[in-house]
């Protein structure tokens, strides 16, 4: 088996370990996108639209949140059978925190109208495909709450996935906005371009996800068990 081919199936201990750094920086970045996304200041994705609403409720910071709430789909994944890859659990960890971590930079400040915040909120949004793009490559998981999303769709009999998809951002920026998450025009570009963005972001680099194999935690602990050459 050729080394790319290795790399690209994580079927050996070097092949993993670049994996789980190729995750890691990616998510790292994503982070970055989530932040420009915030900082735009016209309202917050719907999954941020929670967190920072438990962020404000609890006077915690928003990476904290972002961890509690990724912990728990990832809990609920686990519960619901779905199957668990190592990226997942630094996909839990690593995107809110980078959050934190260029919130205490200060690198960007709040934009202060439409004029700005749109073309920010554009530029977090591409980015964050960007990113999936390199995170996803890694094969070593999907993000819990996409591993949710499947999950859900799975037991819901005959209604698409796109419906289940609506039903659980839109459960999830009400909650959000009770908390005092920031709703507006910013949620509606999440919820409407995320989409169109990351498949614009996927076809210049000709990657089609459908085509990635990812590599479940008990396939990965075998392989670093047995530590092949």
């Amino acid at each position: 088996m050729h080394s790319t081919t290795k790399l690209r199936e994580n079927a050996s201990p070097g092949a993993i370990a670049l994996n789980i750094l190729l995750a890691t920086v990616s998510l790292f970045v994503n982070g970055f996108g989530v932040y420009l996304t915030i900082q735009a200041n016209i309202g917050a994705g719907p999954w941020d639209v929670l967190h920072l609403g438990l962020s404000k409720t609890l006077g915690i910071l928003y990476g904290t949140a972002s961890v509690a709430v990724a912990c728990i789909v990832l809990a609920l994944d686990i519960l619901l059978r779905e199957p668990i890859g190592i990226a997942m659990f630094i996909d839990a960890v690593v995107v809110g925190k980078a959050v934190d971590f260029f919130n205490h930079l200060n690198v960007v400040p709040a934009c202060a109208s439409l004029k700005t915040g749109v073309p920010i909120m554009l530029l977090g949004l591409t980015i964050m495909a960007y990113s999936q793009f390199a995170y996803m490559i890694a094969s070593l998981g999907c993000g819990p709450r996409d591993t949710l999303l499947v999950a859900l769709a799975k037991r819901a009999g005959r209604v698409p996935i796109g419906a289940v998809s609506i039903a659980l951002l839109s459960l999830t920026t009400f909650v959000g906005w009770l908390l005092g998450g920031p709703v507006g025009v910013g949620t509606l570009i999440c919820a409407f371009c995320t989409g169109p963005i990351m498949q614009a972001a996927f076809r210049t680099v000709s990657f089609d996800p459908k085509t990635v194999r990812h590599q479940h935690l008990l396939a990965s602990a075998k392989v670093l068990w047995r530590h092949p050459t």
